[in-house]
């Protein structure tokens, strides 16, 4: 893999999954960061031959005083710094005895253990946390399944909570021959993002660009500057080392989520057909059964929380030149964790089917810690 960071020299303008005309709505949704379809798409612009590739992230990155740091959104089962786990793993809560219906996921608890002084509540304004870790929170994390109070704190000054700024913008059309603004299509505003000083994405592909270049990025051909960095390869590779010694052991473990997760399975009926979204993989049944005649799977139970809507374009059968909008999915946020009572891999991950593809566009990236 070949890592490299992504500066804007400008705002970002990445529209969301909702389709958009202007003269059809006033507002037109903005999506940060962006997701792997635009990456792969800017990224084609730079290579001399139409080829496929892989991507990891894209993620996010910020110059220190020792160099270039990655940093991946925040697992979403904590309260405050106590990690939730599922109540059938946790014998010694005051709840085990609690009645839960066993056709869903199994309710996430505070573990026995937990300090009583963990449910007071303390009001302050001062105290940011991050939405963002950094790469040795998230490898201490990875080998302990611990993150310390003060680790999600943020660093004075450094924007850990949210590396960018909303900035509004207006997009007007004269009328022509006046100075007039069209009665329709004429005007609509939108959300563009400016990543804060010294913030950068990060992505790995597995091919390499000359560098540094230059890559469009978003509407409007705003350009971001390419830069190879190998200290986001050393620091990927050492948490890819530790999820897979973790995946080995092959016990009770947590999925770690870190980028979108597409998991989308086609039904069939006898006079329809759709597809579905949902917030884990279709192969992964749960534990726990309702019927005897039920298979039980590994998985336990998540912590997830609104779905990223996510759509590309296709391209027109007809016409190599145009696009159409392709068909919504819905991805389980970055950030997501599954409690499994033994490792399970994906069907993506199999490079000969054909959902490997969102694996190739960086999806469904997982990282692997185990229970303690």
């Amino acid at each position: 893999m070949f890592w490299y960071t992504l500066t804007p020299l400008d705002i970002l303008l990445l529209r969301d999954a909702k389709p958009f005309t202007p003269g059809e709505r006033a507002w037109a949704g903005s999506v940060f960061p962006p997701n792997g379809h635009s990456i792969v798409g800017a990224l084609r612009g730079l290579l001399s031959e139409k080829k496929n590739f892989r991507l990891v992230g894209p993620f996010l990155c910020r110059q220190t005083d020792t160099g270039v740091k990655l940093y991946l959104p925040r697992p979403l089962g904590f309260f405050k710094s106590t990690p939730l786990m599922p109540l059938a793993w946790e014998s010694d809560s005051h709840l085990r005895n609690a009645l839960w219906d066993r056709s869903q996921p199994c309710p996430l608890v505070k573990p026995g253990s937990t300090p009583p002084d963990d449910d007071v509540e303390i009001v302050t304004t001062e105290r940011k946390f991050r939405q963002y870790l950094p790469y040795e929170v998230v490898s201490k994390y990875l080998k302990t399944g611990i993150i310390d109070e003060e680790d999600w704190l943020v660093i004075k000054d450094s924007d850990e909570d949210k590396p960018w700024t909303v900035e509004t913008r207006s997009h007007n059309a004269i009328e022509e021959g006046s100075r007039q603004v069209k009665d329709a299509d004429g005007y609509f505003v939108e959300n563009g993002i400016r990543l804060h000083t010294g913030w950068s994405l990060a992505i790995g592909i597995d091919t390499e660009i000359e560098t540094p270049n230059t890559v469009r990025l978003g509407g409007e051909g705003h350009r971001s500057i390419v830069k190879q960095c190998n200290e986001l390869g050393e620091q990927w590779a050492s948490l890819q080392k530790i999820s897979q010694q973790n995946f080995q052991q092959g016990d009770k473990s947590i999925a770690y989520l870190v980028t979108p997760g597409v998991f989308e399975r086609k039904h069939k009926d006898n006079l329809h057909s759709s597809s579905l979204c949902r917030a884990f993989p279709w192969e992964w049944k749960l534990a726990h059964t309702v019927n005897s005649n039920q298979t039980p799977g590994n998985l336990v139970s998540l912590a997830t929380e609104k779905p990223v809507p996510i759509s590309c374009r296709f391209r027109d059968k007809e016409s190599s030149t145009k696009s159409i909008p392709a068909p919504q999915v819905f991805a389980a946020p970055p950030g997501s964790l599954y409690y499994l009572n033994q490792p399970q891999s994906l069907f993506q991950d199999d490079s000969n089917t054909k959902v490997n593809s969102w694996r190739q566009l960086g999806y469904s990236e997982l990282l692997w810690l185990t229970y303690k």
